[in-house]
């Protein structure tokens, strides 16, 4: 990371999120030089300890020295502990900030940005970088602080000892500062290669965590295992070499400060030797020079902590500054739905990912209260045309009209709440059934929950759990069976009372004793509904009103059940093929 780009991070940083905790940082300020001052103070108290105690035998300064130095360790031990609550709590509730901004880009995200990033890159994102950010404020801005005060106020009392051997000093520091600077850049590259390991383990962790049985059945084990092994020792390889990178400032600056202490004690004996130096301000010059010791070398290793925050804010930033060209425009009128009748006009959409088109030139009219089905081999565009209408993707060309309002024109919000979803692939939390099904309608009443399981055929097995509503379903609904937590949805779906439903292929992976209770359930939620199909057995769409067969991107034919068998040959075919 270049030092221009490092600067702007850190600027908006302050700009947006420090800013506004000024109040906080400033009484830190306050605090952290009431620490400068007692930390110098130790330094210069040793002045009069060694001439009025030890020289002079002075009783009443034996006991006032000392207690004045008990005052001076309280003071800074009181006010470093308060600085530092102050400040870890702006570290922390920025951290908080970024990663409730990170959480929100997800859940307003469009679908496909999402889909083009790996989740365990976000969940990287808002544990890894988002701890990285805190790191840097709450040790960058406090050390700041605290050890430009505590140095300042420890080389004035160098100075007051004595100026030739605080020259001689100071010419130390140009080469901590040089070594500082060549560790940052190395830190802030290690660092920004471990942030990308981090999301690759994340990744890695959830895949494994979520493909758990087939891992198993075909017997995987070993070979994740050697994965893990792997992707764990990038990380901590690199994690290694980043403590080393922070750590090597330490013999380096041993090293410098032996130096600079031997040349000192040879010095001070001549200054001593030639009558320009005192043994107690020898003593007081030493305390403070040694004290001086940590602040330095704090502030060396500031520069490779604003490189490490740097890293995880630039990716945190990559994140939140992408573009979300789907989203809730306040001043888009809502939508008014009559008859829901649903139109395609000349649509096509491509993927990112792909460079052939999903579907071309889309049209088609569907009357609202009907059944349309879409039908055709897996990449034929179904899924595309079926996600397209809520918005979760929006196409390249043409236009979807509901009842003749242009969904891109309308309220985003509006549009999705006049829509239900139930699909194959079906998404419950790990929460009670009750929460799961009130998912669509949180103000439902319990009533109303129930009825819409019965319509489900959701309620015998329901009330047949040990916690009957209450029952906690597990990660994705795993305690329940397939049928089962297909009803979960349908229910969920029924109780939005949408007026347009979209079923994506719900009941493809169920048993026929299955099937036919969904399919029951399905026949109730879509009851006087304008409803979109795609369903693999076409057994299941014998009743549609319109049948849409695709192929590659594109419409070549249409019709109900029976006019099809008759006229197409594609549709006959798969319908014979499934028959078989």
């Amino acid at each position: 990371m270049k030092l221009d780009e490092l600067i702007k991070i850190l600027k908006r940083l302050y700009r947006e999120y420090v800013k506004k905790y000024l109040k906080k940082i400033f009484f830190a300020l306050i605090l952290s030089l009431i620490v400068a001052g007692s930390t110098s103070a130790t330094a210069y108290l040793l002045d009069p300890a060694v001439k009025k105690i030890f020289v002079d035998q002075d009783k009443t300064m034996a006991w006032l020295i000392p207690l004045a130095i008990i005052v001076a360790f309280s003071a800074k031990g009181i006010s470093l502990y308060f600085a530092r609550i102050q400040i870890i709590k702006v570290g922390a509730k920025i951290s908080g900030e970024i990663q409730e901004q990170l959480a929100r880009n997800i859940l307003i995200a469009d679908i496909q940005t999402l889909e083009n990033r790996h989740s365990g890159k976000y969940v990287s994102n808002i544990t890894y970088d988002a701890l990285q950010i805190q790191q840097l404020v709450s040790n960058g801005v406090l050390n700041i602080m605290k050890d430009t005060f505590t140095l300042i106020a420890l080389v004035s009392v160098m100075f007051y000892q004595n100026w030739k051997l605080s020259i001689f000093a100071l010419f130390m520091m140009p080469l901590a500062a040089a070594v500082a600077k060549s560790l940052g850049k190395r830190i802030g590259k290690a660092t920004g290669e471990a942030g990308e390991i981090s999301g690759r383990l994340t990744a890695f962790f959830s895949e494994i965590l979520r493909g758990s049985k087939m891992i198993r059945i075909y017997q995987r084990e070993k070979t994740e295992d050697e994965n893990a092994k792997k992707i764990i020792k990038e990380f901590i390889d690199k994690s290694i070499k980043i403590a080393s990178i922070l750590i090597r400032a330490t013999p380096i600056m041993e090293i410098l400060t032996g130096i600079m202490i031997a040349g000192f004690i040879y010095y001070s004996g001549t200054l001593i030797s030639a009558g320009e130096l005192e043994v107690n301000n020898f003593f007081s010059f030493l305390a403070a020079m040694m004290l001086a010791y940590q602040p330095i070398r704090s502030l060396a290793t500031i520069n490779m902590l604003a490189y490490q925050g740097c890293a995880a804010a630039k990716r945190v930033f990559d994140v939140i500054d992408k573009p979300i060209s789907i989203k809730q425009d306040n001043s888009s009128p809502e939508i008014k739905i009559k008859k829901s009748d649903i139109k395609y006009e000349n649509v096509s959409f491509k993927y990112d990912v792909s460079d052939r088109a999903a579907i071309k030139n889309i049209d088609l009219e569907i009357s609202g209260g009907t059944m349309t089905a879409f039908v055709g081999q897996s990449g034929a565009g179904k899924s595309t045309i079926i996600n397209l209408l809520p918005r979760f993707y929006d196409p390249q060309n043409g236009k979807i009209l509901i009842d003749d309002q242009d969904t891109s024109n309308i309220s985003l919000k509006s549009l999705r709440k006049n829509i239900s979803l139930v699909s194959q692939d079906i998404i419950l939390f790990d929460a009670t059934i009750k929460e799961n099904i009130s998912y669509a309608n949180p103000e439902a009443k319990e009533e109303e929950i129930i009825l819409a399981c019965k319509y489900a055929a959701a309620d015998k097995f329901i009330e047949s759990l040990p916690q009957g509503y209450n029952t906690m379903i597990g990660e994705n609904g795993v305690r329940l069976s397939g049928g089962q937590k297909q009803r979960v949805s349908i229910a969920r779906a029924i109780l939005k009372k949408s007026p347009i439903i979209l079923l994506d292929e719900a009941t493809s992976s169920l048993d026929a004793e299955s099937e036919e209770i969904v399919q029951k359930a399905i026949a109730n939620l879509t009851k006087s509904k304008t409803t979109l199909v795609i369903a693999h057995r076409l057994s299941t769409i014998h009743s549609a009103d319109k049948i849409y067969i695709l192929k590659n991107g594109s419409i070549v034919d249409s019709g109900n059940h029976s006019e099809l068998i008759e006229k197409c040959e594609e549709y006959k075919s798969l319908y014979q093929k499934q028959l078989k």
